[in-house]
This record gives C-alpha cells, structure tokens and sequence, in this order.
C-alpha cells in the first residue's frame, strides 16, 4: 500500500448500488464532522446537524428493514465505520442510534413501528439505548437498577442510570426494568421506550469523559414514571434480548474496524519521514492493515444473518466485537509509537484515537465481559 493512496476506502468493496451512500458518508464524516472534532473531543459539542444529515442519508437506518431502511447490516456497520475513521464519538452515537431503530422495529409494537420508527430513521426523532445495565444483568455481573411495579394500564418506574448516550430533552431510549411484587422482583423484565421529557423523567449531567464529551451522556433517574402500552417494546424482555443480542453486539464493530482504520491512516501519513526509524517498531501498518481486512471481511459475513439464533452463531459474534476492540487498542497504541512526539500532543488525532479505543475496549459489552460470555456459551455448548 503506498501511503501517497490516502485516504484509502474501507475494505470489502459494497455492492455499486450502496457505494452512493457510503461516498456521501465519506464526504460528510471527512467534510463537516472533520471540522467539529476537536470541539466534540474537548469541548462537549453534541453535533447534532451532523447526525441529522447522516440519518437522511440512511447511513443509520441501513440495517432496518424497509420501508425504515435498506435491511443491510454490512451496509450500517460500513458506514458507522466510516465516520468512526474520523471521530469515535460520533460513530459511537450513530449506533446509539442504529440499535435504537433496530428496538422498535423488532418491538412489534404497533404503536412504534410506524411514525415513531420513520421519523427515527429520517433522524427527525433522535434516541439511545440504556442496555448496559441489562446486558451486565444478564451475565450476572450487576444487578438491574430500575424496577417497575405494575399498575393500572402498565408500570411504574423507579430507579436511576449512571449514564445513558446520545439524548437530550427531547430525545428517548430503550430501557429495561425489573418487574416487582412489592419489595422484592416478581421475576421477569419489561422493555419499554423512555422519552427524556416525559412526567418523572429527569436528566443529570455526567462528569467529564475521556473522549466521550460530545455525546449526549447524562444520568437518569426515574420516579414514578408510567409506561403504558403504546411504550411497551418487550414484555417479557428476556426472549426478545435473545433474539436481538447478536445484531446489538454486531453492529458495535463499525466503531472498532473505523477507528482502527484511522489508527493505520495515521501511521501511514509519517512513514515518508519516519519510516526509516519506525521500521523497527512491531504492529507496522500493512500487517494492521491484513489483519482489519481479514476482521472486516468476517463481519461482514456474519452481518448476513444478524438474527441467527444458535449459540455458536453468537459466539462468533461475541469473538469478533472483542477481536476489534483488541485490534482497536493495538493499532491506536501502535500509531501513537509511529507518530511520536507528535502524536502525543493533546491536539493530535492520534492522541484522541487512543482514548477512544480505549473506550471501544470497556463500552457494554466490554472485553472481560465478552470474554466471560464466550466461556459461559462455549462450556454450555460442550457434550455432557
């Protein structure tokens, strides 16, 4: 590869008929969102415009089944990805978004799968998710921090979240409670969609993130907020969490194969001055390079059927979130190495990249947890 060819496309060429949207992704992620990194990185700017103008251009609906969207998972992560490669932000919140629509139009909820749903996907509505808690819950690594207890015409809900992406006030999410019998869990959850300026909703701001600023991330906390049906995404949650667990997960490898190729670009852009020293240095670009692709082209096979129910189909998944994230933190730590001095400056892209891998790394689910999930799933799956 020779580095005068940057900015490169991203590897496993898309079908002609989605090279317009990603071209037009390219142009908005390298044009307006270029412009507004530092102020989302260090500054706490949410770019809203931006997001709004990739969700008319589809890039985060791509996976939705129409007529919300394209019904291609490949195409949303290789546009998350494309946006990752110049701000980790902002593809983080992309898929806030992208899994957000996958909620409701899986919800099978009347009442959310129409004009809720379009005008999600056109980016006139704009939400996020609140399953890190449930995942953790999951696998049985925390406990379930809302509770909802039944009333008349569906629940109230009570209990607080230390911090939810990409919302604003008039923005939603998708959240999952524990249903109670007084003091104690009933046994089961509910899903449900949480508008942040509903009765009983109120946002709190989070302290300072690292790399994390410009997204939208506030506590939560609920006192005797009502969901009623139109609300309802999932009641009972757990077969539904089953049954979208491996496309939640997949589509999180946008932002790790992205960054990871902004990690290689800016190796890349000092090798005509510093190759020669940065030849000894292990994890050179073109070895980063054969193993994204080789990561890419996986993905991208699995992304072909996104609701694949067996175990070992979500292993595979789970082994490959974490094989980017992984991949992630080598290629930025890498660049930081190749850059040197440069890349150390706090203004450096390099430099704002390793705090993002870092955060592709412990973002739900997180390495250890992916791991942990792998061993449970694998032991299961062993022959009595």
């Amino acid at each position: 590869m020779n580095p005068a060819d940057l900015p490169r496309e991203l590897t496993c060429v898309p079908p002609p008929a989605n090279y317009a949207l990603l071209a037009a992704v390219r142009a908005v992620a390298q044009g307006p969102l270029q412009q507004q990194v530092q102020a989302i990185d260090r500054q706490g700017h949410y770019p809203r415009a931006v997001l709004q103008e990739l969700a008319t251009l589809g890039a985060m609906s791509a996976h939705l089944d129409a007529p919300a969207g394209a019904g291609s998972y490949a195409l949303a992560i290789q546009a998350m990805a494309e946006v990752s490669r110049v701000c980790g932000a902002t593809g983080f919140m992309m898929w806030c978004q992208a899994v957000c629509g996958l909620y409701l139009q899986q919800s099978g909820n009347p009442a959310l799968m129409g004009e809720v749903l379009l005008r999600h996907a056109s980016g006139a509505g704009l939400g996020g998710t609140a399953l890190s808690n449930p995942m953790k819950s999951y696998a049985q690594i925390e406990s379930l921090l809302l509770k909802a207890t039944v009333v008349d015409g569906g629940y109230l809900v009570n209990g607080s979240l230390p911090w939810v992406s990409n919302l604003g006030p008039n923005h939603y999410f998708g959240a999952i409670a524990a249903v109670m019998g007084g003091d104690v869990p009933a046994g089961g959850e509910v899903m449900f969609l949480l508008r942040c300026d509903a009765p009983g909703v109120e946002l709190r701001e989070c302290p300072s993130f690292s790399a994390m600023e410009g997204t939208g991330t506030y506590g939560v906390r609920l006192k005797d907020h009502f969901i009623g049906a139109d609300e309802i995404m999932a009641d009972p949650a757990k077969p539904y969490i089953a049954r979208i667990r491996a496309a939640f997960v997949m589509l999180q490898c946008g932002m790790a194969v992205g960054i990871t190729q902004g990690a290689i670009d800016s190796m890349w852009a000092v090798e005509p001055q510093l190759g020669h020293v940065n030849q000894f240095l292990e994890d050179r670009p073109d070895t980063l390079q054969a193993e994204l692709d080789a990561l890419t082209r996986r993905v991208m096979k699995l992304a072909e059927t996104p609701f694949e129910p067996s175990a070992e189909f979500f292993i595979d998944v789970l082994d490959a979130r974490a094989h980017g994230a992984e991949l992630c933190l080598r290629a930025a730590q890498s660049a930081l190495m190749h850059q040197g001095a440069r890349g150390y400056l706090m203004s450096s892209e390099v430099q704002r990249r390793v705090r993002e891998s870092h955060f592709v790394a412990i973002v739900t689910p997180a390495i250890k947890h992916l791991r942990k999930e792998i061993a449970r799933l694998s032991a299961e799956e062993q022959p009595a």
